[in-house]
């Protein structure tokens, strides 16, 4: 049995009939449109980019984010404008109306959308995602590129070294991952000095009972610590190697109790501290990175009988899928090795928070497809989970409102079908193979540099 095309009625109004249909169960319409109504964004008059196409715009753009905007716009309405009565030839917004409607809605709108919309997907059914009952988030940040325009260096600033400045201008990210389904459930971006403690004591807003929050040894400190315990959650971090925990007692499985104090010498002669257990181990393979090296794990997880130490240590490394998770988006959900689009900062948050919301609403799909087919949602492959979710928009606009249940379960059973083979048993070192420039760096003077004063054939001089 076929689809039947949806039939439009007469008195809508085209922008009032664009939707994401095919992600319509992860980011309801109704959402949407609370979002514009609570913040008050509406406009007065009607427009071909009103404030609710231009925030489905926003997500559009992380699915499309290899594609102009003009483009991303033409994607997001084709099985529309292939259905759409009377008029043939129904023409979108250029890019001068749509970077205009995009300023128009600012970042507001598309940070409370993904507040909304982005929260932590699995069950305990999920293999992977819950250690002793408590599910494993992970936190980790990174570095973006942003377009090299003068306000986004006034904003985001640029790294300076021995070799000279960063070629462009870059944001601190800083992102809250569910390790079992990779969904970013909270996230944030700042100057790109700003340090990454910083963004990770901000990120335990989103966390709670239940929780086992991880994090590397650049976020340790005593206040993540104490935070996320007030917070209700545990954690299980790395300690750096300067950091000399207060030995109580050692525990019958090795690990040991142990006073951690603030930084601050005022709190901690006023006797704040608190009480840890601290894991030591080490890698004894030869060809695994960190062989020989004493890894030291702090935990609030106290009671070796119901938290083993060896499989903390292990389960510690799952805090790697975070980092898979900001591979996803930065590689393959986006062009590798290019800056974000936006020329100003406003529009660099609207756009990254627009990724993060597209990425989440194919990780949605993806562990929707999971749950049904009974498959752990690391064993389906990211990229065509992507792929068919961008190639399935215009099919859900162009079918009849009853028969989409039908369709998305055609899509799941899609996304099903391409699975990952079980992961290596590997290592691989962390260098990077990159090729210096020869060329000279560019400076401030190069951006202005004088152009031709005639055409290229009036000037070549012919030589007797």
């Amino acid at each position: 049995m076929g689809f039947s095309l949806r039939t439009i009625a007469d008195d809508i109004r085209f922008p009032e009939a664009v939707s994401l249909n095919a992600v319509e169960q992860v980011i309801p319409q109704a959402t949407i449109e609370a979002v514009i109504a609570d913040l008050g964004v509406t406009e007065q008059r009607v427009r071909k980019l009103p404030a609710l196409v231009t925030l489905q715009l926003c997500v559009a753009m992380g699915l499309f984010a290899d594609l102009s905007l003009e483009r991303v716009l033409l994607k997001m309405v084709q099985g529309l404008r292939y259905i759409w009565p009377g008029e043939e030839d129904y023409r979108t917004a250029n890019k001068s109306a749509i970077s205009q409607a995009r300023y128009r809605l600012g970042a507001q709108p598309v940070v409370e959308l993904f507040h909304r919309v982005c929260q932590p997907l699995a069950t305990e059914q999920t293999p992977g995602a819950f250690l002793f009952g408590l599910r494993l988030m992970a936190i980790d940040g990174d570095s973006e590129d942003v377009a090299d325009t003068p306000a986004n260096v006034a904003f985001f600033g640029r790294h300076h070294g021995d070799r000279g400045d960063a070629a462009f201008p870059q944001l601190k990210a800083v992102y809250l991952c569910e390790c079992g389904t990779h969904a970013i459930c909270d996230a944030g971006f700042w100057p790109c000095h700003t340090s990454e403690r910083i963004g990770g004591l901000r990120m335990l807003r989103s966390v709670g009972a239940g929780m086992l929050v991880m994090w590397d040894c650049g976020f340790h400190s005593f206040e993540m610590a104490v935070r996320t315990r007030q917070q209700q959650a545990d954690f299980l971090g790395r300690v750096p190697a300067h950091v000399k925990p207060q030995f109580l007692r050692t525990l019958p499985d090795g690990s040991y109790l142990a006073y951690i104090y603030p930084a601050d010498y005022p709190r901690k002669r006023r006797g704040e501290r608190l009480l840890v257990r601290i894991i030591e181990y080490t890698i004894d393979d030869p060809q695994r990175t960190g062989h020989g090296e004493r890894h030291r794990l702090i935990t609030s997880l106290l009671d070796p009988d119901l938290y083993p130490a060896h499989t903390l240590a292990c389960e510690y490394h799952q805090r790697w899928e975070v980092e898979i998770t900001i591979d996803e988006v930065q590689t393959h959900q986006r062009l590798p090795n290019l800056p974000l689009r936006s020329q100003k900062p406003v529009g660099v948050i609207q756009e990254a928070f627009g990724l993060l919301i597209a990425h989440y609403a194919v990780r949605a799909v993806m562990h929707d497809a999971a749950v049904q087919h009974d498959l752990d949602p690391d064993r389906l492959s990211f990229i065509n989970a992507l792929r068919i979710v961008c190639d399935a928009i215009p099919e859900f606009q162009m079918t009849s409102p009853e028969q989409l249940p039908r369709l998305y379960q055609r899509l799941l059973n899609d996304i099903a079908r391409h699975q990952l083979p079980e992961r290596d048993n590997r290592s691989n070192p962390r260098v990077v193979k990159r090729k210096m420039s020869k060329f000279k760096l560019k400076r401030d003077q190069h951006r202005h540099w004088p152009q031709p004063s005639k055409p290229f054939p009036e000037a070549v001089a012919m030589l007797n």
